[in-house]
């Protein structure tokens, strides 16, 4: 019993894990990628300094070479001039230079493979990061129509939300319908008011006309202008 019960509890647990780990898919994608973005920059700065190590490791390789051959040249010429001693004391040199150099080419066999392989390693992390960055795209492009294809689903498949909104609708434009038709009585009310009809006889050309123009106020000028004059002539 009590191991059925384990069982349960770890299958249970297992389960829970699952549906967090499904609901929460694209955060912890997220996080992931951004933990392999972070270890390749780490790798891409370690694969920096091992290839300026290398480059320092040729420089010291090169100038050991040089005195070598500089030292080997020099216990030549001592032997050549009857100096022995100084020729023994620079094969001692040469030989612990040469065991040196030859060490030192080993070390930097080993570290260029590492090199190498870290170079291979790196290449594969950013072609992988790529991918994973490229799928989580895709991934995101497809929930988006997935999501917006159920929500279309859901719209259509719903005919009480239709109905109320072709309610809606027609109470809009019998709103509107009647608004147009009260705007128009309106006009044709104001139209047959006395005020209206005689400014449309008026405008026609019928009868005295009611507004002044600038004809009619010279004429009235000119009259104010000859009565003014009148006592003067009589004098």
């Amino acid at each position: 019993m009590l191991n059925i019960l384990s069982t349960l509890v770890r299958g249970a647990a297992a389960r829970a894990a699952e549906d967090l780990h499904d609901q929460h898919a694209f955060l912890i994608l997220e996080q992931q990628i951004r933990d392999a973005a972070a270890a390749l920059d780490d790798s891409r700065r370690t694969l920096a300094r091992a290839m300026a190590q290398e480059g320092a490791d040729a420089k010291a390789q090169a100038a050991l070479a040089g005195r070598l051959a500089d030292l080997e040249a020099r216990a030549v010429a001592a032997l050549a001039g009857g100096r022995e001693d100084l020729a023994a004391e620079a094969a001692e040199a040469i030989a612990e230079m040469e065991a040196e150099a030859q060490a030192l080419e080993t070390s930097r066999a080993a570290f260029a493979a590492e090199v190498a392989a870290l170079r291979r390693a790196v290449r594969t992390g950013t072609r992988q990061l790529a991918e994973l960055e490229r799928g989580q795209r895709i991934a995101r492009a497809a929930e988006a129509v997935r999501r917006l294809r159920a929500r279309r689903g859901h719209g259509l498949a719903s005919p009480a939300a239709l109905a109320e909104a072709q309610a809606t609708l027609r109470r809009l434009r019998e709103a509107q319908a009647a608004d147009a038709a009260a705007e128009e009585a309106l006009t044709i009310i104001e139209g047959a008011q006395p005020g209206s009809l005689c400014e449309r006889l008026d405008e026609a050309g019928f009868g005295p006309t009611s507004r002044p123009s600038a004809g009619t106020v010279m004429e009235r000028l000119r009259a104010k202008a000859r009565a003014g004059s009148a006592p003067t002539d009589a004098a």
